[in-house]
């Protein structure tokens, strides 16, 4: 007689009460990362601007520029100011290391999925290493 085995769901269409649960792969985690950044990094392209510009028009506009990250900008404190700027520090490194990573497996060849596996991962710990330093030094650690 033959045994009964389970069959294991299939999934078609991820229903938004199933995205908690869906276990993405390394590299799907890094391309949705990857879109959350660009859009990041996007909708934060004014204050970037202003931020350059501010820091680059004369010596009493750069004291303005250092002196957001101490007393804020408008009602906004200093250190949600540093936070912004954390958050576009890591939009703009897992951004360009995940573009890199993208661009070296198109002129590699390289689409294995352990290639793919490994390559996600290192972005993913790349990235967040070099956000963690730099953050340090935003927030004054060093």
């Amino acid at each position: 007689m033959a045994e009964h085995t389970q069959q294991r769901p299939v999934y078609r269409n991820i229903h938004v009460s199933q995205i908690v649960a869906y276990r993405l792969p390394p590299a799907g985690i890094v391309s949705i990362l990857h879109r959350i950044s660009g859009a990041l990094m996007f909708l934060l392209l004014p204050f970037v601007v202003w931020l350059l510009d501010v820091s680059l028009t004369s010596e009493i506009s750069y004291e303005r520029f250092t002196n957001a990250f101490v007393a804020g900008i408008g009602w906004l404190p200093g250190w949600f100011v540093k936070l912004v700027v954390l958050a576009l520090i890591w939009a703009y490194l897992h951004h360009a290391i995940a573009g890199l990573r993208h661009l070296w497996m198109d002129t590699t060849h390289s689409v294995s999925k352990q290639q793919g596996d490994l390559s996600a991962k290192a972005t993913l710990v790349l990235s967040l290493v070099l956000t963690v330093l730099l953050g340090a030094r935003l927030f004054g650690i060093y």
